[in-house]
This record gives C-alpha cells, sequence and structure tokens, in this order.
C-alpha cells in the first residue's frame, strides 16, 4: 500500500515552474476530465501542461499512480523534463523484466515507460491496474494509430484499466483522418467516433478517385467536419499561427531539379514496369496499400539517387546541381541546416557528397549514443553547419533551433514525417526566420507527393479545427489523384526538359 501524502509531499507536487497562459488554460480545461487529448502544435511545450497535470492529479485527486509512455527513444528527454518542471523522479519500466517486477511492486507515484515495454509487460499491467488507481499520459499517441497493429490493441484492452486517460500528439492525423480513431477510441472506448473502424474511415480517405466526383467529396469534407465536432470537448489545441507564442516567420521555397540522362531512363524503366502492376484498364487498382507504396518508393529513390536502385549507376543525379547551390549560400552567411531525406542510405551517401563542410548524422541504423553525439556537435560547435538526418531517427523530440534552414533532399508520404520534422527548426527559441527547401524532381513523383501531402495536411487541419469549413473548401485540392496518373505516365505528356 502507498503511503498517505503528507507535508513534505504537499512540496513536491507543485510545479518549479510557471506555465505560460496558454498551457495553463489548457491545464484547467481538461484537469478535471476523466479524458482529453491535447493537440497542441508541435512546439509548442505539451510536455509542461503533462507535468502540471501528474503534479494535480497525485495531489488533488484520487489518483496514487502516474504512467507516462512514450517512444523508446524518447525516454531520456521525458526524464530531463520531468526534471525540469517538477521535484519528482520517475523510475522507467524498461526492456529487463526482472528490474520491472521491483518497479510494480515498489512505491513509486511515477512511471516512464515505452510503448515496446507496454506491450511486453501487458499481463504484469493488467495486473498493476487493479491494485492501483493509476492515470496514463501517452506521448506521441500516433503510436497506435494503426487500430490492426497488436501494439495498439494493447492498449485499447488495457485503457478501462486507467481512472485518468490523456493522449498527446501535434500531429494527431498523422497520415489519413483515419489515423485518429484508435487515439479516439483508447479514451472513450468508441464513444465519440463509433466502434466500427470499417464503418468510419468509409467516407474520409483521401482515395485517388476524389478527383472529378462530387460526391466523394462533399462526403469527405462532411464526414471531417463531424469528427470535429464529435471531439472537440476533450480536445485542446493551440498551433503556432494562433497567436499564443511570437515566432519568426516560416517561409518555403519549391526548387525545381532537371534530369540527368541515364536517371531519366531509368525512371522511365521503373515506372513503366510499374503500370503493369498497379493500371488496368487506364485506372490505378489501389490508392496507397503497402504494396503500392512500396513500389511507388522506388520511384522516389531514382529522382532521389539512382544508385539506391542501379548500383552501376555512378553520374551525378540531378538534385545535386541545386542541393550544393543551396548549401553554399547557407555556408557563405554562417548559418545551419538540417537535410532530410527518406532513406538511410541517402544520409551516408550525402554526408560523403558534402564532406567538405564536415556534416554529422542521424539515422535508424545508429545508437542512441551515436544519434545524441551527432546532435550535441551539431548544437555545439560552430564548424558542423549541416546535420543529414531521416525524419524517422530525428523527427521528435529534438530543440534544433541553432539551424534555421531545412532542406528536403526527398520526401515520403508521411505528413507527420514532415510536419514534425520541419518543426525541429521552427519552435520556442527560435530567433531567425525559417526557410524550408523542397526540391523536387521535375515531373516526376515527387509532384504527386507535393499534392498528396498538401491534400492531407488539409484535411488535418479540418479535422483538428485549425480551420473552418469555409476556408476548407478554399484551400482543398484533389488534384493528387490525376498527378498520380501522370507519374505513371497513364497520360500523353511532354516531359519538359532536357536531361543534363
Amino acid at each position: 500500500m502507498l503511503r498517505r501524502i503528507g507535508p513534505r509531499d504537499n512540496v513536491l507536487l507543485k510545479p518549479k515552474h510557471d506555465a505560460f497562459s496558454y498551457q495553463l488554460e489548457a491545464f484547467n480545461a481538461i484537469r478535471d476530465l476523466e479524458y482529453a487529448a491535447v493537440f497542441h502544435e508541435q512546439g509548442l511545450g505539451k510536455t509542461k501542461i503533462a507535468a502540471d497535470l501528474i503534479t494535480y492529479w497525485l495531489g488533488h485527486c484520487s489518483i496514487d499512480t502516474v504512467l507516462v509512455v512514450t517512444k523508446k527513444h524518447l525516454i531520456e528527454n521525458w526524464q530531463r523534463e520531468i526534471q525540469f518542471h517538477t521535484f519528482l523522479k520517475p523510475v522507467v519500466i524498461g526492456s529487463n523484466r526482472g528490474a520491472n517486477f521491483y518497479v510494480f511492486n515498489g512505491p513509486s507515484r511515477l512511471m516512464l515507460t515505452h510503448y515496446e515495454a507496454v506491450r511486453s509487460e501487458k499481463d504484469r499491467f493488467g495486473l498493476f491496474l487493479r491494485t492501483r488507481s493509476v492515470a496514463v499520459v501517452l506521448d506521441e499517441s500516433t503510436k497506435i494509430k494503426n487500430p490492426l497493429a497488436a501494439l495498439t490493441k494493447v492498449f485499447l484492452e488495457l485503457r478501462s484499466g486507467f481512472a485518468r486517460r490523456i493522449i498527446m500528439t501535434g500531429t494527431p492525423v498523422a497520415n489519413r483522418p483515419h489515423d485518429i480513431w484508435s487515439q479516439i477510441a483508447f479514451l472513450d472506448g468508441g464513444a465519440a467516433l463509433g466502434e466500427d473502424y470499417e464503418e468510419f474511415k468509409r467516407d474520409i480517405d483521401l482515395t485517388n478517385k476524389l478527383a472529378g466526383n462530387r460526391s466523394r467529396q462533399v462526403a469527405l469534407r462532411d464526414g471531417l467536419e463531424w469528427i470535429q465536432s464529435r471531439i472537440s470537448e476533450f480536445v485542446v489545441r493551440e498551433t503556432k499561427d494562433s497567436g499564443v507564442i511570437i515566432l519568426p516567420t516560416k517561409e518555403y521555397l519549391s526548387i525545381e531539379t532537371d534530369w540527368e540522362a541515364r536517371q531519366l531512363d531509368l525512371y522511365r524503366e521503373v515506372r513503366d514496369g510499374l503500370q503493369t502492376v498497379v493500371v488496368r484498364d487506364g485506372a490505378l487498382t489501389l490508392d496507397d496499400a503497402e504494396p503500392i507504396l512500396k513500389r511507388l518508393t522506388r520511384l522516389v529513390q531514382v529522382a532521389s539517387n539512382p544508385k539506391m536502385v542501379d548500383q552501376q549507376y555512378a553520374t551525378e543525379p540531378g538534385k545535386i546541381a541545386e542541393l550544393m547551390d543551396v548549401v553554399d549560400s547557407i555556408h557563405r552567411n554562417r548559418e545551419k541546416a538540417i537535410i532530410w531525406t527518406s532513406f538511410i542510405a541517402n544520409v551516408d551517401w550525402l554526408a560523403d557528397v558534402l564532406k567538405m563542410y564536415n556534416p554529422v548524422r542521424i539515422h535508424g541504423e545508429m545508437n542512441i549514443e551515436s544519434r545524441n553525439l551527432s546532435v550535441r556537435r551539431f548544437l555545439e560547435e560552430d564548424s558542423r553547419e549541416f546535420l543529414i538526418a531521416t525524419p524517422g531517427a530525428a523527427k521528435e523530440g529534438l530543440t534544433l533551433t541553432v539551424a534555421n534552414h531545412a532542406i528536403y533532399y526527398d520526401r515520403n508520404f508521411s505528413l507527420d514525417d514532415y510536419l514534425q520534422s520541419q518543426d525541429r527548426i521552427h519552435r520556442i527559441s527560435q530567433t531567425k526566420t525559417c526557410y524550408i527547401y523542397i526540391l523536387q524532381m521535375r515531373d516526376s513523383i515527387d509532384e504527386w507527393i507535393d499534392a498528396l501531402l498538401g491534400a492531407k495536411q488539409t484535411a488535418a487541419m479540418r479535422v483538428q479545427g485549425d480551420i473552418s469549413s469555409s476556408e476548407f473548401d478554399t484551400e482543398m485540392s484533389y488534384d493528387f489523384g490525376d498527378l498520380l496518373k501522370r507519374a505513371l505516365g497513364m497520360e500523353t505528356r511532354d516531359w519538359g526538359t532536357k536531361p543534363r
């Protein structure tokens, strides 16, 4: 049994620092709710809201334990944040089952763990929730966005055992509108958005068939509005554009690049081979199912760095000349930049291309210690002007405002990767105008990705309440379906450029 709260605890259960007014407003709105979602945009201090909730629950409610669940690589970051914002000392439930035994049976009132540990320790968590009144905070809750995944099923099974439930993410609609369903289901068991996932997503999918189909477009619009209306009572959301903080402006620069001759030939070969798989009777047979995305990724690779597809390719691909122009300009101005690529192979390749600038790198095959060393060098050493990284390894939990340039050498199909990664530089403590460069190969799959990400972002903004229905009607474009046809060569077209 836990001991009673005494005078010492009253000191420990006070915040160390005052919150910003918008953080305090969010805290007051949800502190006594059984469940809520904190969807503040990246860089607006959701962790501070969570820290204040933790101390409030432990000091004023019938909660005797709080569990914070985050991604594995963010555990250390959360330990620092808790130490900064509170007087509490969390214990960690990790991969060592023997050590976890003592945590489950110890007196700690604040526990920190990661998603995979909850899955592996599901049975012990189930027993633990029967013996204590536990509140939970799910950080980066899009980790459970897929209701068919085994990990998500574990959390949905455990949900009713938590006395309080909070989910947090700046990008709740990480990729498609239906990503929000299982996150909300963890909170309310299906009360707001229904218990049937397949029925829920039927009319809100961003299918390529939306182009030119008014009835589908109206159904999508109405569905997104319905979602926003159903969740608004227990969701708090602030964006950087709402005026709660003042940040430097963010400017986007789209840079169109030309093909190298062999690169264009290879792209056409891959594209023509892809047609026979995804096109039947002049129509696309699949939208963004996993098999088609894997095949489309081959086109992204060729437009980016053909060597990933053909090891014999030894020429400079088309994007490099434009990349070097941008890099040289940043270097001359003695500023710093992050160069983003979706491919681990590209991180090492680009580091070699830019070796004269002595860049640092981060990707998923590096261990945590090596990644942290790269971050420290980028932050602390003036000579390290460029960080080359994959969004999967560096899009979350990092404040990299020493840089004010983000260069997208290539992009994948994930809205979450795109938004989270660019906000590593555009957040509290940034003092300079931020520049976002997007390198796009002319007449390629890059055009479709750009249009698709734009449509995904507009749909996400409507679900999150960032824009009104009329603004959605003005900003939403369904061109991505037609652009995919063009990218696959389903239309007669002029490539519009002479290969270099």
